[in-house]
């Protein structure tokens, strides 16, 4: 591993100048959003920092949403890239057979897939991950011969059509401009809180013929809800929806995307629950590097496609295969990397929950799991005053949740000890700004 030193860490320095937004306000569509919380010109990025162009360093404890699990630029990563494109390796290649994809592939199957038990074939999608799941979906629609997508409430798979149909959130489902169809929405594990078993729920619904519910292609979860507010599916529940899945004829798709990669624990979300889903989504930091890459993975038996009958021009993304490829071989040749995850876990679940104590009156929770956790502060309003304070003093974090409520923590899963407790000490004094409470003079 090859985390910044803790010698040549900055510090948290906002800058101050008023940023010239004028250019993006007359060019750039309205439909921008982080810019808006964090409207500042950056320009370098660099571990679990980002620097804008006064040389303001920003904590990013938002990480692409994800997306930079290793950080902003990791070494070994970079280097490997940089070799690649000097040696003009192939830089687009459709699904033509290159060097680049041929070492991923070696090391997905050797690295991830062998020491896991599991067998799946590799489908490289468009490079985003609503396109996996529009090639999850798709497929299992053409294996099963059924068009219901059983999803969930709070559920998020992505922008595109198919996609945004299985996703929850009424903002984004209404930039649709047309019915969103083919999916049938069930409560997620807890939605109606504890002593009512969803699981229950859907196996009842499903069982009755006049339940009014379609025969369903496929069951399509995440096993930690990102965007939904940190909803986390135990494992009980989710090894009684594989169970209904398979009694229903029906394909589990498990949505990896944001929650995978090492995020929530083990490289898959789902390992702890001892399941095998048919269908897997995996994109964000699956590159390593920040680099656009998605993969739909399913189970051999599966794999109904007929040449070219589902395919994208930047499916190909050569640059990324050797990012990827070079993480694997950095991060997971061994279970290092994974227990040190789990020991930085352990080290925010703790800070958080002794925040959410001291507010306790005032309805603050911890949520979520792994390196994917953060503060339920009971109302977007709230959380909107936290994320302000916390950029004020140099901090990247957002929201998430139905209602925007749930302060989200997800900083590069190679922060130092020193970076991650700065970043909390940046957030515990923002919640206290944003409730009124005095901090005690220790903890200052």
């Amino acid at each position: 591993m090859s985390p910044i030193s803790a010698t040549l860490t900055p510090t948290p320095r906002p800058s101050t100048r008023r940023p010239d937004l004028r250019l993006y306000e007359r060019r750039e569509s309205q439909v921008r959003s982080y810019c808006r919380a964090f409207p500042r010109t950056f320009v370098r990025g660099s571990g679990s920092y980002l620097f804008d162009d006064e040389g303001g360093a920003y904590l990013d404890f938002l990480s692409g949403c994800s997306t930079l699990n290793y950080g902003h630029n990791d070494p070994a990563l970079k280097q490997a890239l940089l070799e690649y494109i000097e040696k003009d390796g192939v830089a687009h290649g459709l699904d033509m057979h290159t060097e680049a994809k041929a070492e991923f592939l070696q090391a997905f199957e050797t690295l991830i897939l062998k020491p896991r038990d599991l067998d799946y074939r590799v489908m490289f999608t468009g490079p985003t991950g609503t396109n996996a799941v529009e090639a999850a979906m798709k497929l299992a629609r053409k294996v099963t011969g059924r068009t219901n997508i059983i999803a969930f409430t709070n559920g998020f798979h992505g922008m595109t059509l198919g996609a945004l149909a299985a996703t929850g959130n009424g903002g984004k489902r209404g930039g649709a401009g047309l019915p969103l169809a083919g999916v049938t929405r069930m409560p997620y594990d807890g939605y109606f809180g504890d002593g009512i078993d969803t699981a229950d729920h859907l196996a009842a619904m499903l069982a009755d013929p006049s339940s009014g519910i379609d025969a369903p292609a496929a069951i399509l979860l995440e096993v930690v809800q990102g965007e939904g507010g940190l909803n986390v599916a135990s494992d009980a529940w989710l090894r009684r929806i594989a169970m209904i899945a398979r009694n229903a004829g029906a394909l589990l798709i498990v949505d990896d995307i944001q929650a995978g990669v090492g995020r929530t624990g083990g490289f898959f979300s789902f390992e702890r629950a001892g399941i095998t889903p048919d269908i897997v989504t995996l994109a964000k930091s699956l590159s390593g590097l920040g680099l656009p890459f998605a993969l739909t993975l399913f189970r051999p038996g599966l794999d109904d496609w007929t040449p070219g009958e589902h395919n994208g021009t930047f499916r190909g993304n050569n640059h990324a295969f050797v990012t990827a490829a070079a993480a694997l071989k950095h991060y997971w040749s061994d279970d290092a990397f994974e227990r040190e995850v789990a020991r930085k876990s352990d080290a925010l679940k703790g800070r958080l929950e002794t925040i959410a104590r001291r507010f306790a009156a005032r309805g603050l929770r911890v949520k979520g799991r792994g390196m994917m956790m953060g503060l339920d502060v009971t109302s977007g309003e709230i959380a909107e005053k936290i994320t302000t304070a916390c950029f004020a003093r140099g901090l990247i974090i957002e929201t998430s949740g139905g209602h925007d409520e749930v302060v989200k923590v997800l900083c590069p899963l190679t922060i130092t000890d020193g970076e991650l407790t700065t970043g909390l000490d940046i957030l515990e004094k923002a919640v206290t700004e944003a409730l009124g409470t005095e901090l005690p003079a220790a903890a200052e």
